[in-house]
């Protein structure tokens, strides 16, 4: 059912929400077929029909077609609907099931490929940890919020630090172990820290 609050999105959102997918996903395929160091920006726009320097409006790296994605707002946005009597880990666990829920199952896919991709190259891995440090910093306004402290307080960016690396504990356990639910693993470990951490 279509969520009738929300404004529409304009064509020339479209196109640019149209294009940016298309840069990732020629990517990707580049990626796959010849390795993320041999493929350059150039064949990656190539690819996707635009030209280098549109390339660089939509990503400012090659490092960031991997790395980057649209969904915080929705987590955001799921987070700040959750009731207020949940307390900010119990809220954080809602929203990530009901986000994820939101989102198609073969982007979910993409996510994953991309994800699997930035543990699996050093480069990445390096970049993946500048990323991680704006996340938190978004995670501890959106706590902070919830708890009605100021985002700067110590326990809220210890907490949001915390959630930080449960989610790439989370991503390098599903690396691990592929068959398993990657949402069941990120709920159990989130439901973990809720618990105080015992083992």
């Amino acid at each position: 059912m279509p969520d009738l609050t929300r404004p529409k999105v304009g064509l020339r959102e479209r196109k640019k929400i149209k294009t940016r997918a298309s840069i990732q996903q020629n990517a990707m395929r580049l990626f796959r077929e010849q390795g993320y160091q041999a493929t350059t920006v150039e064949q990656i726009a190539e690819a996707a029909e635009i030209s280098p320097s549109t390339f660089f409006r939509y990503f400012a790296t090659k490092e960031a077609v991997v790395l980057e994605d649209d969904y915080d707002p929705l987590l955001i946005e799921t987070y700040r609907n959750q009731p207020p009597g949940l307390n900010v880990i119990q809220a954080f666990r809602n929203a990530v099931r009901e986000g994820f829920l939101l989102i198609p199952e073969e982007e979910r896919d993409d996510i994953w490929e991309r994800v699997s991709l930035a543990m699996s190259i050093p480069e990445l891995r390096i970049a993946m940890i500048h990323q991680i440090t704006g996340t938190a910093e978004m995670l501890a306004r959106i706590i902070a919020e919830r708890a009605g402290l100021d985002a700067g307080d110590l326990k809220v960016r210890n907490v949001a630090a915390a959630v930080i690396g449960l989610v790439i504990s989370a991503q390098i356990y599903y690396f691990e172990h592929p068959e398993k639910d990657f949402l069941e693993i990120l709920d159990e470990s989130l439901a973990h820290l809720q618990d105080g951490f015992p083992l």
